[in-house]
């Protein structure tokens, strides 16, 4: 294990990453890092515009150069990924492979609320749709990505999960 600790946080879309993220950072004593807004940042272009004006195809691109680019850095860091960033270009694999991965399994229902209240503006693939719509998108990308989340080391179910209860099962994956 490599004297940095990362840890990267994957879930769908609204399951929590970024404000959990931030609060296992800050117990941590760590910086926080959200994939997106790297990608953001390196591109100089919103995640909505990297997808209209260059395809989905070109954003996965993106992501994954951006993923292993942070992955091989000499730092400690606490990474949220976008939902769909462990399922393309192996990069959950590279994720095991360099990093403590937490799967942020979220019932159904609580992410559609939370996606139905928040700036959907900022998530292209829920926009223009309805609660119903948003739920059953939610099912469908669930299907598809499960098997990805899965495999990560460490799995919080739940709506309530606390940056102690992480720290503790960090230690644990730590120690074996």
């Amino acid at each position: 294990m490599s004297k940095w600790l990362k840890v990267v946080l994957v879930g769908l879309p609204g399951s929590g990453k970024s404000t959990f993220g931030r609060q296992l950072a800050q117990e941590l004593q760590f910086p926080y890092l959200d994939l997106d807004q790297q990608v953001e940042d390196a591109s100089q272009m919103k995640i909505p515009q990297i997808f209209s004006m260059l395809g989905e195809g070109k954003f996965r691109e993106l992501e994954t150069e951006m993923l292993s680019e942070l992955l091989f850095r000499d730092e400690s860091f606490v990474l949220a990924t976008g939902g769909g960033a462990p399922c393309f270009n192996d990069n959950m694999d590279l994720i095991n492979e360099k990093s403590i991965s937490v799967y942020l399994d979220v019932p159904l229902d609580t992410i559609s609320e939370r996606l139905r209240v928040s700036k959907i503006q900022n998530r292209p693939m829920f926009s223009n749709l309805d609660q119903g719509e948003i739920t059953l998108k939610l099912k469908s990308l669930l299907f598809q990505r499960e098997y990805f989340y899965n495999q990560a080391k460490i799995k919080l179910s739940g709506e309530d999960f606390s940056a102690e209860l992480l720290m503790y099962e960090l230690i644990n994956q730590l120690k074996s």
